[in-house]
């Protein structure tokens, strides 16, 4: 399997767990918000794409500050969900399409953004295709969720003997959570592309707490996890929910790092 086809078949178990994935997954701090208003210059009635709204733990912020949003999702599952939980605002229309197929409308946007979703979109498009989509000057903006050392590190250290024995992905010693500093922040991408200016970036760190069946269900959200074989994830899962119940007094600290990334299209 090639590297796109595998990102199609993984981006595609998202919409199977729409209801869970909006219950469990984790949102954004409001900071990061702030962040994207005064590095894009964002004012009410600002027009915004949102790339793979999911199901609208960012578009729900965004609705709040009055800015004119369209959000395109491409599973039929999380755009229901995204609809119903933004059905108060008639600033927000979500449409089910895969960004890379979708037509441009002719009035540009101030901003694109994608909240955890840029990674899963084509690279051979979608870097070209949100600066068609934004007025000159326009910010493209992405939000990408770092998992990293923190809160509770012992337990993400034992952690690995249940991957190692569950997910044959897993190397060899299993898999170490980097430090937030050591996470690299890289605007190549977009310099490569020459249709965008400087990249500017701003980071926060925070941690959320879990019971072990809280744990066990937001891993159940990522696609790595809904992959495994049935009996290979019910085992891992078991495992790792036993873990936190016998040796961590049933709950745990999770670290976050959220990176908002901002650049504006070139006038040229």
């Amino acid at each position: 399997m090639d590297a796109a086809e595998d990102r199609r078949r993984l981006r595609a178990t998202f919409t199977e767990a729409a209801e869970l994935y909006d219950r469990m997954r984790p949102t954004y701090p409001p900071a990061a918000f702030d962040d994207l208003a005064d590095f894009a210059t964002l004012r009410e009635g600002a027009r915004v794409l949102e790339i793979g709204c999911g199901t609208g733990q960012a578009t729900l912020p965004l609705a709040g500050r009055g800015y004119r949003i369209t959000a395109v999702e491409l599973g039929d599952g999380m755009a229901g969900v995204a609809r119903r939980n933004l059905r108060r605002f008639s600033n927000v229309e979500v449409l089910t399409a895969a960004f890379e197929d979708w037509p441009l409308p002719v009035e540009p946007f101030d901003v694109v953004l994608a909240a955890t979703a840029f990674h899963w979109i084509d690279p051979e498009v979608r870097v070209t295709k949100a600066a068609d989509a934004l007025r000159p000057g326009g910010a493209l903006a992405t939000v990408a969720t770092h998992h990293v050392a923190g809160g509770d590190e012992a337990f993400f250290v034992e952690v690995q003997a249940c991957y190692e024995r569950w997910d044959p992905d897993t190397p060899s010693g299993g898999v170490r959570l980097p430090a937030a500093a050591a996470v690299p922040a890289s605007g190549e991408e977009l310099d490569r592309s020459g249709r965008f200016g400087p990249v500017t970036f701003r980071r926060h760190e925070w941690e959320l707490q879990y019971t072990s069946a809280g744990y066990v269900d937001v891993l159940r959200t990522y696609s790595g996890h809904r992959a495994l074989e049935p009996v290979a994830q019910a085992n891992l899962l078991a495992c790792v929910a036993e873990l936190i119940d016998t040796r961590f007094g049933g709950q745990i600290s999770k670290r976050y790092l959220t990176e908002l990334r901002v650049a504006r299209r070139r006038s040229w």
